[in-house]
C-alpha cells in the first residue's frame, strides 16, 4: 500500500507570489487496484503522481510505501523500491537504442518477453529494436516505447501520465488490453492520468483532483456517470471520445 499523509505543495517564481499547486492531500492507494486521476487541467494531477515517483519534493507531508518512509528517496532509490512513471512528454536518448533502453529496464539482456510489450503498445518489434531513442521516432512513438520500458519491469506502482496522448486508435485499443492484463496477471498497482472514458472504465477507483485537492474519490460506478453528466467537466470526458469514434 501506498499512503499520503498532509501532502502539500507550494512553488514560487521571482515574477509571482507562491502558489500551492496540492494542499493537504490525503490519500491511501491499496495494492493491486487500478486509479485513475482525474479532473482539469492545472488541478494538480501530475504534480502529484511526480511527488508520489520523487520528481518533485513535497513542501511538507510524507509518503509511505508498504510502511516504509519513502519522502526523502530520490527517483532512483524509488525505482529499487519498485515505483515507475511513464511521461506524458518521454524523454529523448541520443546513441541508446529501443533494444537497449529495454535491457536496461528489465535488467537482463533483451528476450522475446520484453519484444512482446512492443507488440502490446501497437509497435513491430522487428521495425524498432535498432532504431536510436531520438528525433527520429515521433512523440507517439516515444510514448509507447517508455510505455513499454514500464511493462519490462516487475513494478509495485506503475504511474502513466495520460498514455493515450499522441497513440492511433488502433494503438490505443491495445494500450487498453495492456492494463487489463496488468490488472489481471500482476500484482501491479496503477495511477493512471486520463480524461478518457475507456481509461475511466478501468478504474477500481477514480480520484478526481481540481484546484490542488482531491474534490471527490469512489468506485467507478459512482463516480464515471456524475462525471460524464456533469455539464460543467462532461467536454473532458466526452468530446475526444466522441471525435475518435467518428475518426
Amino acid at each position: 500500500m501506498l499512503e499520503l499523509r498532509n501532502i502539500s505543495f507550494t512553488v514560487q517564481t521571482e515574477e509571482s507570489e507562491p502558489f500551492d499547486v496540492l494542499s493537504n492531500i490525503n490519500l491511501k492507494l491499496e495494492d493491486n487496484l487500478s486509479y485513475v486521476f482525474t479532473g482539469p487541467n492545472g488541478g494538480g494531477k501530475s504534480s502529484l503522481a511526480k511527488i508520489i515517483m520523487g520528481i518533485y519534493q513535497p513542501t511538507s507531508g510524507s509518503i509511505f510505501l508498504e510502511g516504509e518512509d519513502i519522502t526523502n528517496l530520490n527517483i532512483t532509490e524509488r525505482a529499487k523500491r519498485g515505483i515507475g512513471y511513464a511521461f506524458q512528454q518521454p524523454p529523448r536518448f541520443k546513441g541508446i537504442t529501443v533494444s537497449e533502453l529495454l535491457s536496461i529496464s528489465s535488467g537482463s539482456s533483451y528476450s522475446m518477453k520484453e519484444c512482446s510489450n512492443l507488440y502490446k503498445v501497437g509497435l513491430c518489434p522487428q521495425d524498432y529494436l535498432k532504431r536510436e531513442m531520438n528525433s527520429s521516432l515521433s512523440g507517439g512513438e516515444m510514448k509507447r516505447i517508455e510505455i513499454a520500458t514500464l511493462l519490462a519491469r516487475k513494478l509495485k506502482f506503475a504511474i502513466f501520465d495520460e498514455p493515450e496522448a499522441g497513440i492511433d486508435l488502433w494503438s490505443f485499443g491495445k494500450l487498453t488490453e495492456t492494463f487489463e492484463n496488468i490488472k489481471e496477471k500482476h500484482d501491479t498497482t496503477l495511477v493512471i492520468i486520463s480524461h478518457q472514458e475507456r481509461i475511466l472504465n478501468l478504474a477500481d477507483e477514480i480520484i478526481l483532483i481540481a484546484d490542488g485537492k482531491i474534490q471527490r474519490t469512489g468506485p467507478k460506478s459512482e463516480l464515471l456517470p456524475s462525471l460524464l453528466n456533469n455539464p460543467d467537466c462532461s467536454c473532458n470526458y466526452n468530446c475526444q471520445e466522441r471525435s475518435e469514434n467518428h475518426a
